[in-house]
C-alpha cells in the first residue's frame, strides 16, 4: 500500500493531490517529460468531470501537491477563469474525462522511445519481451493526428477510447496517452510502455530478426501482469519514499 500522507487542512483531494505530484517529479527525473508541455490528469468523483491536473506550463520537476489545479470538465467557461489550464491540457484530458469515465487518471507525454514508434508507418508493438507483451492487445493506435489536441481534437481522442481494456493510445505523430485506475497504476503502465518502446526501437536498429511471442504467450503474459499484486502500489511508494529521503517539497 501506499504510504500514509497527513491531510493538509482545507485543500481538498491531498493523498491523490501527493501521488500525482510524485508522478510528475519522477516523470522529470526520469527525462520523460517535454519541457513544459505535457499533462497528467485524475479524476476525483465519480463521473470522472471533476480532475486534478497540473498549472499552465509549469515544469514537472516543480510541481507541488497543492499547485494542482481542480477542473470541472462541465465547465465551459474553464479556459476564461484565472488560473486556466494549458489549452491543449484542457482539450484532450477534458475531452477524455468527460466521455471515458472508466478512465480515472491520464498521462500524456512525448517521451523519447514511445514518441519513436508512433513516428513509425507501424506503430505496433509486437511482443518480443516481457515488457511488450504486458502490452498486447491493450492499446490503440491513432493514426488521424490533426494538429494540436484542442478541444475538437480531445474529443476525437476520447471517441477511441470506449473499451476500458485499451489503457495505452499511441498518438500517431504525436505521443502516448496513458490511462488508469489510480495514480500508481497509471505511472507504473507508463514507465513500462516507454521500457517496452526503448527495447523494440533498440532492437529495430540491430537489423537482425526479431523473436516475436506467439499470441497465446503473449495474452497469457499481459494477464498475468495484470494480476501481479501491487505492483503499481509499490512502485510509486518507493519512488516518494526515496523523494522524502532526500528532502522533496513534492507534498507540499
Amino acid at each position: 500500500m501506499l504510504k500514509t500522507t497527513p491531510v493538509t487542512p482545507n485543500i481538498a483531494h491531498w493523498k491523490e493531490r501527493v501521488e500525482l505530484a510524485a508522478a510528475f517529479r519522477w516523470t522529470a527525473r526520469l527525462n520523460m517529460h517535454e519541457a513544459v508541455a505535457n499533462h497528467f490528469s485524475l479524476s476525483v468523483n465519480d463521473d470522472g468531470t471533476q480532475f486534478l491536473m497540473n498549472p499552465n506550463q509549469v515544469h514537472f520537476s516543480r510541481i507541488r501537491a497543492s499547485d494542482l489545479l481542480l477542473i470541472d470538465a462541465g465547465d465551459p467557461e474553464t479556459l476564461d477563469r484565472p488560473g486556466a489550464p494549458d489549452p491543449t491540457a484542457w482539450g484532450l484530458h477534458g475531452g477524455v474525462h468527460r466521455a471515458c469515465p472508466h478512465h480515472r487518471c491520464l498521462m500524456h507525454v512525448h517521451s523519447i522511445h514511445a514518441t519513436v514508434l508512433a513516428s513509425l508507418a507501424d506503430s505496433h508493438l509486437p511482443p518480443i519481451d516481457q515488457n511488450c507483451a504486458t502490452f498486447f492487445n491493450r492499446y490503440v493506435i491513432d493514426d488521424h493526428y490533426g494538429g494540436l489536441a484542442f478541444e475538437e481534437e480531445g474529443e476525437r481522442c476520447a471517441a477511441q477510447l470506449g473499451d476500458p481494456s485499451k489503457k495505452v493510445m499511441i498518438m500517431g505523430n504525436h505521443g502516448i496517452l496513458v490511462m488508469g485506475d489510480t495514480v500508481a497504476d497509471c505511472f507504473n503502465r507508463m514507465y513500462y510502455f516507454e521500457r517496452a518502446a526503448e527495447t523494440y526501437i533498440r532492437a529495430l536498429q540491430t537489423g537482425q530478426p526479431l523473436r516475436v511471442l506467439s499470441d497465446e504467450v503473449a495474452e497469457k503474459t499481459a494477464r498475468e501482469m495484470e494480476e501481479y499484486p501491487e505492483q503499481g502500489e509499490r512502485h510509486l511508494a518507493e519512488l516518494m519514499a526515496i523523494l522524502d529521503a532526500e528532502g522533496s517539497d513534492y507534498a507540499a
